[in-house]
């Protein structure tokens, strides 16, 4: 995954959007943070994983991709926000020990400490956490920077239409 590549569409992105909602000078980065926690719990409901009391089968895998990829969008926000996208850091995979769900609250703990600390550190932990989950949920970094060029261009679109 280009990394540097995301950043910068994320970054114009979210000027695309300041600039149509009058945003400029806001202090955006707790909204992103709420915004992240939302998107991540879309992202449990449609694997359904936490669902221990229904039959019901997940939904398709492209569903679940593009609400991972919606997660995507606010974690390279907000690294845009404390200005992370200017540091040359690189992702790690561990092997992974968690199971789905813990993984799930692995990444909102790791959301919760960063948004205390807004450090390089912790977003960076945020992220590889993320990741994790990708990886967990079959997802390749080929998939999910294909997944968020598609849905950058659709959240273009709907700013065009007033969403």
């Amino acid at each position: 995954m280009k990394l540097e590549k995301l950043f910068i569409l994320q970054k114009n992105l979210d000027s695309h959007i300041e600039a149509k909602h009058d945003l400029h000078g806001e202090d955006l980065f707790n909204r992103k943070v709420l915004a992240l926690l939302v998107e991540v719990g879309e992202l449990a409901n449609e694997t359904r994983c936490f669902k221990f009391w229904s039959i019901k089968a997940s939904s398709a895998k492209n569903v679940i991709l593009e609400e991972f990829v919606d997660g995507i969008h606010f974690i390279l926000s907000l690294g845009n926000e404390c200005g992370f996208n200017e540091h040359s850091f690189k992702l790690h995979s561990e092997p992974f020990f968690l199971d789905v769900n813990e993984q799930f609250l692995d990444v909102y703990v790791k959301i919760g400490s960063f948004q205390k600390s807004k450090t390089l550190m912790e977003y960076v932990g945020l992220f590889e956490s993320y990741m994790q989950l990708a990886s967990q949920l079959g997802f390749t970094n080929e998939e999910i920077e294909k997944a968020y060029l598609m849905k950058n261009e659709v959240n273009y679109q709907r700013q065009e239409n007033n969403y």
